[in-house]
């Protein structure tokens, strides 16, 4: 059984972003509108919360249950947390409100294929869609603007973590959200160029990919496992297949060792998991893995 928070329901609109409702979903679950976007705060087994978005529902929040909702936005420390977040996302719409954005047919070919609609945030600053990916094309003069460090010699900027140099470059055409989330991408994703724009270098814990480069330098010497699987012929222990530096190359040589099923699911951390050769067994025995070949 899940546990809900108990407080107040707020039914009252938040002052100063028009459009916010907060409530009580039918089964319990604290949830919020804003305009035509459904977000719930909902349990998981654990005990933890995470931030849940939906569309256009169409009913009261009390009507509402935790099958409305389909996206799963982080997760979320405690209920103010969840208000924050909500209020957030609705100045992230009145914002982009006014910003001006038009949204126009296009069939301009792209890297990821032709456009299939595009987004004009300004002129020479087009976003578009195809039908697998998008992504930003900049004209010359505004793909000059970009930071050296980050700026693409075609002007096409793709929407997974190339898209935050063009927040970067012109933040008066992105939402406050936008530009945090920008800022957050380029600090995990780019950190070379972070530190030069911001003339501060990022401590551990501040950069994802900081922290991995300085993962793989400490265990350069080190068996890292690149892939595993719950072994069917040693029960307890999953089977992994360890590579030094933990390299993917294809060229490099490989060994499999047995791990415990419980280190294995809580002790790996985010780049990798480490071997410990003292306790972990090497293993040469039949595989769990389909058509393995040692």
């Amino acid at each position: 059984m899940t546990a809900t928070l108990a407080s107040p329901v707020m039914t009252a609109t938040t002052p100063g972003f028009p459009g916010v409702l907060f409530g009580r979903t039918a089964d319990g679950i604290l949830a919020a509108s804003v305009g035509d976007t459904a977000f719930a705060m909902v349990p998981t087994r654990d005990g933890r919360h995470f931030l849940a978005t939906g569309g256009r529902i169409g009913r009261p929040i009390a009507q509402w249950t935790r099958v409305d909702f389909y996206g799963h936005s982080g997760q979320l420390p405690d209920e103010a947390a969840f208000r924050a977040s909500v209020n957030e996302r609705a100045l992230h719409q009145r914002q982009r409100s006014l910003l001006g954005r038009r949204e126009i047919s296009s069939q301009a070919n792209t890297p990821w294929g032709p456009s299939q609609g595009a987004t004009v945030y300004a002129d020479g600053v087009v976003s578009h869609s195809t039908a697998g990916h998008g992504g930003f094309c900049l004209s010359r003069e505004r793909n000059a603007r970009i930071h050296p460090s980050l700026r693409a010699s075609d002007g096409f900027y793709e929407e997974d973590s190339a898209w935050a140099a063009v927040a970067q470059a012109f933040p008066e055409l992105f939402t406050d959200l936008e530009r945090a989330g920008a800022d957050a991408t380029i600090r995990d994703w780019y950190p070379d160029a972070w530190e030069p724009i911001h003339g501060t270098v990022l401590r551990p814990g501040q950069s994802s990919q900081k922290d991995c480069r300085a993962f793989h330098e400490r265990h350069v010497g080190d068996w890292i496992v690149v892939s595993a699987i719950y072994s069917d012929h040693e029960p307890g222990f999953t089977e992994v297949v360890a590579s030094l530096g933990g390299k993917h190359d294809g060229t490099s040589e490989v060994r499999r060792y047995l791990v415990p099923k419980a280190e294995y699911g809580t002790s790996g951390g985010p780049f990798g998991f480490v071997i410990d050769e003292t306790r972990h067994r090497r293993y040469d025995g039949p595989s769990s893995f389909s058509g393995w070949k040692g």
